[in-house]
């Protein structure tokens, strides 16, 4: 139903689905960017739902109080406690070990604002979890949402991350002048 649904949505607001998280791969940290603005969220949910994906993404403990506690919930959020973001790989990690099945979504600019720098915490989650990171999008050039290509983590941050860059600097996001990715930083701060 939420995938007819979402379907229905997606076209009459001309957007568009592509790729899949392959059939054997149970596990991964799904990245969800550009991440400027709340909009992204609705898209990448629709599009997650058209392309069957489940989802399961952070969110502050804040959104999980009246009266959007409950939807929040079903939806797939985990509640996350920002005065303690030390713990959030950890507890990630370790709800990586407990599932037979997880997509974690995450936002590694942690916010719609524009940021100097990605969170590294998507990444250490993967390599902790021993897990693929997909790298999920929403293009607001090409009004396309979807899953794209697995990414294995080597452990070398740096030099993974100029893979994950290049793939995201072809994405535009909705509000392109918040959108920010690590190397860009580094070259012009």
């Amino acid at each position: 139903m939420l995938k007819t649904i979402s379907s229905y949505i997606l076209g009459i607001i001309g957007w568009k689905t592509n790729g899949e998280i392959p059939p054997d791969i149970k596990k991964c940290v799904l990245i969800a960017a550009p991440h400027t603005s709340n909009f992204d969220f609705i898209l990448a949910k629709l599009t997650y739902w058209k392309l069957d994906i489940n989802i399961k993404f952070l969110i502050k403990k804040e959104w999980f109080k009246f009266p959007f506690g409950g939807l929040a919930r079903r939806w797939g959020g985990i509640p996350v406690d920002r005065s303690k973001p030390s713990k959030v790989v950890s507890e990630m990690v370790k709800e990586f070990d407990k599932a037979d099945s997880l997509v974690l979504l995450i936002t590694p600019e942690g916010t719609r604002n524009l940021v100097r720098q990605w969170k590294r915490g998507f990444y250490e989650i993967a390599i902790q979890a021993k897990v693929p990171i997909v790298f999920g999008f929403v293009d607001y050039a090409e009004k396309k949402g979807g899953a794209g290509p697995v990414f294995y983590p080597t452990g070398n941050y740096e030099a993974d991350m100029k893979v994950i860059e290049a793939y995201y600097r072809t994405k535009t996001a909705r509000h392109p002048e918040r959108f920010n990715l690590s190397a860009e930083n580094k070259k012009s701060g």
